[in-house]
């Protein structure tokens, strides 16, 4: 494959993944293992949610950890929402605990592993400030940015000097970056699944020129964090992101999340 088809996969990869994404924070006091990539795990029966835990404030890791390899999730489980799809309690009060924890971040910034339709992976760095603004920036040789500043995306290539804007209110961010967050009130939820490590929450996004994706959040079953997203295009290709290093309290460089409208190279640094 040349650079400038990779380059290519990756700027389209790239705005279904931010468009569809909010990350959260993978507690741990030393460097994560993480599985290795597999099947998304089978759901079980009502698992327990307790109180406390719905309460628990974001946890800011404590060293530097190693990037983790994405679980990539079974692509059978792309099948057709009903429009009658309903929740029991349990359900409910798991997509509250994932909704309460994305409510509570003001701001984030990190690093993320990204795994490709075909399989590469690619890495970078990720800064959040509620609400509506993100930044996503691809390590080299990926001249590749990610900016939106509150009403517009921005998906610039410096090495192709090219800029492509989309509004932010026609992608999934307007829900994720805002303030708050219901996800069974504010989006369209069509499966709520838990096992012994994860919760999976995921949401479906039509759109009536571009057709149907959806974004699959996978977050710790026990620690209630956010541990990867998966979006599902219109054409069914899977681009899955995990998160790690990720800190709620360092303060976010407003101008990360300027879009200059002219310019289209990345700045230094």
């Amino acid at each position: 494959m040349t650079n400038h088809s990779m380059i290519r996969k990756l700027r389209g990869a790239a705005v279904l993944v931010v468009a569809a994404s909010l990350t959260g924070a993978v507690t741990s006091s030393s460097a994560q293992t993480v599985p290795v990539p597999k099947a998304a795990p089978k759901a079980r029966d009502n698992p327990q949610v307790s109180t406390s835990d719905q309460q628990k404030a974001p946890l800011t890791t404590g060293t530097t950890q190693a990037p983790p390899n994405p679980i990539i999730p079974d692509p059978r489980r792309n099948q057709p929402a009903s429009i009658f799809s309903s929740f029991d309690a349990n359900q409910k009060a798991q997509a509250g605990r994932v909704s309460a924890y994305l409510s509570s971040l003001q701001q984030l910034s990190g690093n993320f592993v990204q795994v490709g339709p075909d399989g590469s992976k690619t890495k970078g760095d990720f800064y959040i400030q509620k609400p509506g603004k993100v930044r996503f920036e691809y390590d080299p040789p990926t001249p590749i940015a990610i900016v939106a500043d509150g009403s517009s995306l921005a998906v610039r290539d410096r090495k192709l000097a090219t800029q492509d804007i989309y509004p932010l209110s026609q992608t999934p961010l307007r829900f994720l970056l805002s303030d708050r967050i219901d996800l069974l009130k504010d989006t369209n939820v069509v499966s709520v699944t838990a096992d012994d490590m994860f919760i999976s929450v995921t949401i479906e996004e039509k759109q009536a020129l571009i057709g149907t994706s959806r974004l699959m959040l996978m977050v710790g079953a026990k620690d209630g964090q956010l541990k990867q997203w998966t979006v599902t295009d219109p054409q069914g290709y899977d681009t899955t992101v995990a998160v790690y290093n990720l800190d709620p309290q360092k303060k976010v460089d407003p101008g990360l999340f300027k879009i200059d409208f002219t310019n289209y190279s990345l700045p230094p640094g």
